[in-house]
């Protein structure tokens, strides 16, 4: 089942306050971004990714392919000043004949080809999926610094990426609110405004996003399990 990948990478992870933009910040030796393109560069059902990078990294983002020979890239392109339209830019140069497309993080290094595979079969079905884990902890609603209320966390999911779409509703999604002005925090989100429904597919606890130096702990921590596993 053939995709395409667009990867926004044009963030600058201010909260991580590491200096660098993170996905440069490495892990176990190898930069963040570098651990998220092994899992499509392997993936043999992945055609092609499009790397979405800031205009000034956008040398070193060549530079950092040409250097891990990453074939799978096909190309990289400035991004703007948000992620909606960092991942709209992207969209554009997807192949108009891809019927699949996925929306990654590139600060999301632990997804699976196994959640992949699972997403992908479910946005085939549907035409947009999600990954999602249902939240662990209490939700409370809380305004100057007072608990407003509970929330019932039975129903609350806590959203990851990839999200998967067909080509032609999620650049309909994005087109619409490009004209209108509009910003959502998730591509998903975009797609429920234009009224087609997404499905949630289980995700994996341990598919996080690296947004603080904690995060950096945890994701190490991640890794050596993995590699314990293979040897």
């Amino acid at each position: 089942m053939n995709y395409w990948t667009v990867i926004p990478a044009a963030g600058q992870g201010k909260r991580m306050n590491a200096g660098i933009s993170k996905q440069w910040i490495e892990l176990l030796g190898k930069p963040v971004l570098a651990h998220t393109l092994d899992v499509f560069e392997k993936d043999s059902n992945c055609e092609g990714v499009i790397l979405v990078g800031s205009e000034k990294e956008l040398q070193q983002m060549q530079d950092f392919v040409e250097s891990f020979q990453y074939q799978k890239v096909r190309k990289i392109v400035p991004g703007g000043k948000e992620r909606q339209q960092s991942v709209y830019e992207g969209l554009k140069v997807v192949p108009t004949e891809a019927d699949l497309v996925l929306i990654h993080d590139a600060a999301r290094p632990f997804i699976t080809q196994d959640s992949i595979l699972q997403l992908l079969n479910t946005a085939r079905d549907t035409g947009s999926a999600v990954l999602a884990v249902p939240v662990k902890d209490t939700v409370k609603r809380v305004i100057e610094n007072q608990v407003e209320e509970t929330i019932d966390r039975s129903s609350l999911w806590a959203v990851q990426t990839p999200q998967a779409f067909r080509l032609s509703i999620v650049m309909d999604a994005h087109r619409k609110a490009d004209e209108e002005g509009y910003i959502e925090t998730d591509d998903a989100s975009l797609v429920e405004r234009i009224g087609q429904t997404v499905a949630i597919v289980m995700g994996d606890y341990h598919n996080i996003k690296l947004t603080t130096s904690d995060d950096l702990l945890f994701g190490q921590a991640i890794l050596l399990e993995r590699q314990g596993e293979k040897a």
